[in-house]
């Protein structure tokens, strides 16, 4: 070997050498970027506090996004290692093959969202689902919102090709009722609370989900690579959203609009802190332990997460949303931190 060429395999030795030494130190990045949406949620105080950089050493950026389904494409890019978003664009994503655990339960939604017609004009004629034949309505594409609205319409024996849904974010929502340019929508807070003052309320998520035993919820999924090399930091994360929603529930009521924990959420989710905390209120919050359970992440393909996501692909596939429904969602449902924050 000549001169050269040993010391041409020298540095690709030490090239080696450094690469097999830097790839596991790469993995191992204590860096994380989160996507979230404007929902009113308890955990936003934990943004406002760095309670997330505090408890894991972790450098945190928080990246708000307009939709569930603007989250789903961003957690299949790798865009974001951890997102939020309602239970029909992750089973929608699940269906379409993005690498993707639900690892905690934000909410279970109830009535937070809401369908709201009109006031006033023609429109005052808006008085059940039946009468929203012909009507434009906004909502947001492949969200619990749309999963409902189409669940509801059913429901009332109405075809869902007789209303015009136009597919809006909720910031487009609210700029298309202030311009009058939809007759209803389906949304939450804060949108919700603004429509509802020139509105009158349809249906909720949770009646529909009571009609028919359709639930949605909303969670927090990680990047199934992302969730192998950082375990311990997924352990410290869920404690702190256990902890956020602990606080608001043994005293809401210090949850008030000059608090600070609701200048935080008002702040993180652009909702007018004076309706922050009646929008709390119509969300039900789940501790790790039920979270853990069978009625939720536990319990593999039998849990109420996993069927939840089956029957809400079902239905989208029905209406020609995601091509495929999966043989088992649990591959998407992951309870192992919910689990170690339980026996905390």
């Amino acid at each position: 070997m000549t001169s050269k060429n040993r010391r041409i395999f020298s540095l690709v030795l030490i090239a080696a050498a450094i690469g097999a030494v830097a790839l596991p130190a790469q993995s191992q990045t204590k860096e994380v970027v989160i996507g979230y949406q404007d929902m009113v949620l308890p955990w936003r105080y934990a943004q406002e506090t760095q309670a997330v950089e505090k408890a894991t050493g972790y450098k945190v950026s928080y990246r708000k996004l307009g939709s569930g389904a603007e989250v789903t494409r961003a957690l299949a890019s790798g865009a974001i290692q951890i997102g939020e978003a309602g239970s029909s664009p992750f089973a929608a994503a699940l269906s379409q093959g993005v690498p993707i655990q639900i690892f905690w339960v934000a909410d279970n939604i109830h009535n937070a969202e809401a369908l709201v017609a009109r006031n006033g004009g023609n429109e005052s004629s808006i008085k059940t689902l039946t009468d929203l034949k012909g009507k434009k309505i906004g909502i947001p594409y492949v969200s619990t919102s749309h999963f409902h609205a189409l669940v509801a319409l059913q429901a009332a024996g109405i075809n869902s090709k007789d209303v015009k849904i136009l597919n809006l974010r909720p910031p487009e929502i609210l700029a298309a009722w202030e311009r009058g340019d939809i007759d209803a929508a389906f949304v939450w807070d804060p949108v919700l609370a603004k429509i509802k003052q020139g509105g009158h309320v349809l249906t909720t998520s949770g009646q529909i989900a009571a009609q028919t035993g359709k639930a949605t919820f909303d969670a927090l999924a990680v990047r199934t690579d992302f969730a192998k090399s950082h375990d311990e930091f997924l352990g410290k994360f869920v404690q702190v959203l256990a902890e956020a929603d602990k606080r608001y529930i043994a005293n809401p009521s210090a949850w008030t609009a000059d608090s600070a924990e609701v200048k935080a959420v008002s702040k993180w989710s652009g909702a007018e802190a004076a309706s922050v905390p009646d929008s709390l209120k119509l969300y039900a919050f789940i501790s790790p332990a039920e979270q853990a359970s069978t009625q939720w992440l536990g319990g593999g393909k039998t849990s109420v997460v996993a069927q939840s996501l089956e029957a809400t692909a079902q239905f989208l596939q029905a209406q020609g949303s995601v091509q495929q429904v999966l043989p088992d969602y649990a591959v998407g449902v992951n309870d192992r931190w919910v689990r170690r924050a339980a026996q905390q």
